[in-house]
């Protein structure tokens, strides 16, 4: 069984990976939050964003490529979709990522999207920017303390027409506006009984 957790920065997900794999017993994938590239990128996106990006996709890459090997129940902290449909994309379009950069990591994202199995279930956590400026706050990381609110934004935008529009797997939206799992983990039932649903088929 592998699901997969999706979301803007700040929405959860490592959180709900957390809940998710100790109620299922399965082994995380965690987001790779050790980029030696992250702080220069929110010092100076223009001058990394191409750096940050390669650094992610070859970090997913070995992910998948260890995933590959793995039997059992696994769950994922964000996946490659996002680090190309979301980011990158968001890069390029302002201007922060040449095209010739960007047509480049196009080509070794569409070349490993290829060998990578598609989630049985994707989980999306929508957020609007106050909650994720707010959680961000909350857990205090000093690189994530200069995002700014119109980037939150636009990645919301690309979040909304990647789950609406590109993405063609199953999945389960919780708008983390109206249902905090943390605070009322009830409201992760149809999640969990959706999830026990796959596990019984994939055995």
């Amino acid at each position: 069984m592998y699901i997969a957790i999706a979301g803007n920065i700040g929405s959860g997900k490592t959180s709900l990976t957390e809940i998710l794999a100790k109620r299922f017993d399965a082994r995380i994938y965690e987001e790779d939050t050790s980029n030696p590239y992250l702080n220069d990128f929110y010092g100076d996106m223009n001058r990394w964003a191409f750096n940050l990006q390669v650094y992610f996709l070859g970090s997913r890459i070995e992910q998948a490529r260890m995933m590959l090997d793995e039997y059992g129940d696994l769950i994922q902290d964000r996946t490659i979709y996002e680090d190309a449909y979301i980011f990158a994309t968001n890069l390029h379009e302002m201007g922060l990522m040449s095209s010739r950069d960007y047509e480049s990591y196009m080509r070794i994202f569409e070349i490993s999207r290829r060998i990578i199995a598609t989630p049985d279930l994707l989980i999306y956590l929508k957020a609007s920017v106050p909650t994720l400026i707010s959680q961000i706050q909350k857990r205090g990381r000093a690189y994530e303390m200069s995002i700014q609110q119109d980037y939150l934004l636009r990645l919301n935008e690309k979040y909304e027409n990647w789950i609406n529009n590109i993405y063609e797997g199953e999945v389960i939206t919780l708008d983390i506006d109206k249902d905090d799992f943390v605070m009322d983990p009830s409201v992760l039932e149809p999640i969990v009984e959706r999830i026990s649903r796959i596990k019984s088929i994939k055995g």
